[in-house]
């Protein structure tokens, strides 16, 4: 079942309850955040992803934030922000930077010989709608697309599953 490979994948409880998140305090604590199925697995994908699209700090609090009122599995939806790490947080926020430029019909920035920190606060300080607006509709794009990919996806594991063992019973195995 996608159950399993979510598992394999998922952080231990104790280990996010222990984490940065333990000011939520019991409402953490919740079985229901912790439980894998096509429901609350979906709408962590979509938490996680829209998230992981935002350029802001704190991401997994974030995501924490939206999963417990949602219902959503809390490890899918924190362990998604980490799509946007270090290393790919220059590739997905610049496209996500020419996704604003084109939906506001401005003109992009060109990339300098050499990046300085004093060249990206200059960037942020004027360029910062292109990147908040096509950050938000990827996200939303995301969001929307990998909750109904998970569901179909859970849906015709569940399916497949169902069918071996109704031919197994038939062959009597």
């Amino acid at each position: 079942m996608p159950r399993r490979l979510f598992k394999r994948y998922m952080p231990h409880p104790d280990r996010i309850k222990g984490s940065s998140l333990r000011f939520l305090g019991k409402l953490i604590h919740e079985p229901n955040l912790w439980h894998l199925n096509r429901h609350s697995v979906s709408r962590a994908m979509a938490i996680g992803l829209f998230w992981a699209m935002i350029p802001m700090p704190m991401q997994m609090l974030a995501a924490a934030l939206c999963a417990i009122p949602a219902r959503a599995n809390l490890p899918t939806a924190v362990g998604l922000v980490w799509i946007t790490n270090p290393l790919t947080m220059p590739v997905v926020f610049y496209f996500n930077y020419r996704v604003g430029t084109t939906l506001l019909g401005v003109q992009a920035f060109s990339m300098p010989d050499e990046m300085s920190l004093a060249w990206v606060g200059r960037l942020l300080q004027t360029q910062w709608q292109p990147l908040l607006l096509g950050s938000i509709v990827v996200g939303l794009f995301l969001a929307v697309i990998s909750y109904c990919l998970t569901l179909l996806y859970w849906r015709w594991w569940v399916g497949r599953n169902w069918r071996h063992r109704r031919l197994k019973r038939r062959n009597g195995s």
